[in-house]
């Protein structure tokens, strides 16, 4: 009977639990988690803001953000009771949530726009520009001196030469020496241009639509620098016949022009400190010789 049975059952009885290589089988089936065993919850990196309410994960100080040091956060509590946190990863709480914090990212610092000392917005980096034929004269070097201090930066990135002349007794010739056109154009600036003036009539004589010539009221440029910039009340009256630099120098106790004038000059340092007539003068010049030509 024990040998039929066997012939009889010739089939594999082996249990359906185990494998074909003998080894048990996963009668629950594959563990699903098992593939995600190193594969951890993405933690968010939360920025640091000043006032931040966080918990540190690990021993359960709550604070609000209020700086930090190194690579790590201050943290104060109601009682402002402050310690310091690293910025570990995962290291705090924000509403119960783990959280990575981070210092905030700086904002860019804006541009800041130089200006020049003319008042006008300065071009970094610009070279001086190839000069023009058009050129702006002055009376003296005093006067291109002081032109230079509040406007040589725009000048050069116009390309606009001031040249010194020594009066304008001659200007109508000097003019026509010049020979201006559409695109050699002149500025003339002129000292103490008032009604009346010998400068006035001088002025009147120049025609030419390609010449400009503008003024101030001032016997001296000297004079259109703000006295206050030089420690006094007003510019001294100076008896007419009177050389004025001269009149000025002694009346204000001063013997040598030059070191006067040093000290003028040296006191300017952008279009406020001179006077509004001489700013426009030069303003008017520096737009004529540089407008496109008809």
């Amino acid at each position: 009977m024990t040998g039929s049975a066997s012939a009889g059952y010739g089939r594999d009885v082996r249990s359906p639990f185990r494998r074909r290589d003998d080894r048990p089988a996963d009668r629950y089936g594959t563990d699903v988690l098992a593939g995600d065993r190193n594969r951890r919850p993405k933690v968010p990196v939360v920025d640091a803001e000043p006032g931040l309410v966080v918990e540190d994960a690990d021993g359960g100080f709550c604070g609000a953000v209020v700086g930090f040091e190194a690579d790590a956060v201050v943290l104060a509590d109601r009682h402002d009771k402050r310690r310091l946190f690293p910025l570990v990863p995962g290291g705090f709480l924000v509403d119960g949530r783990v959280v990575t914090l981070r210092r905030p990212a700086r904002p860019a610092t804006p541009a800041v726009r130089r200006l020049t000392a003319s008042g006008s917005i300065a071009v970094p980096d610009s070279p001086a520009k190839v000069a023009r034929a058009s050129r702006i004269w002055v009376e003296g070097i005093h006067d291109a001196a002081l032109v230079e201090r509040i406007w040589g930066d725009d000048l050069r990135v116009e390309g606009v030469v001031v040249e010194p002349l020594s009066g304008v007794d001659d200007l109508v010739g000097a003019v026509a020496q010049f020979e201006p056109g559409p695109e050699r154009r002149l500025g003339v600036l002129v000292d103490h241009l008032v009604a009346g003036s010998k400068e006035s009539r001088i002025v009147a004589q120049v025609t030419s639509p390609y010449v400009l010539v503008t003024g101030h009221p001032y016997v001296d440029v000297w004079q259109a620098v703000k006295p206050a910039k030089i420690g006094i009340r007003a510019w001294p009256e100076v008896p007419k016949g009177q050389p004025w630099k001269e009149g000025v120098c002694a009346a204000l106790g001063v013997s040598d022009p030059g070191a006067l004038w040093r000290r003028i000059l040296g006191s300017v340092r952008d279009y406020r400190d001179v006077e509004a007539p001489l700013l426009g003068a030069v303003e008017h010049l520096i737009d004529f010789v540089t407008a496109p030509a008809d």
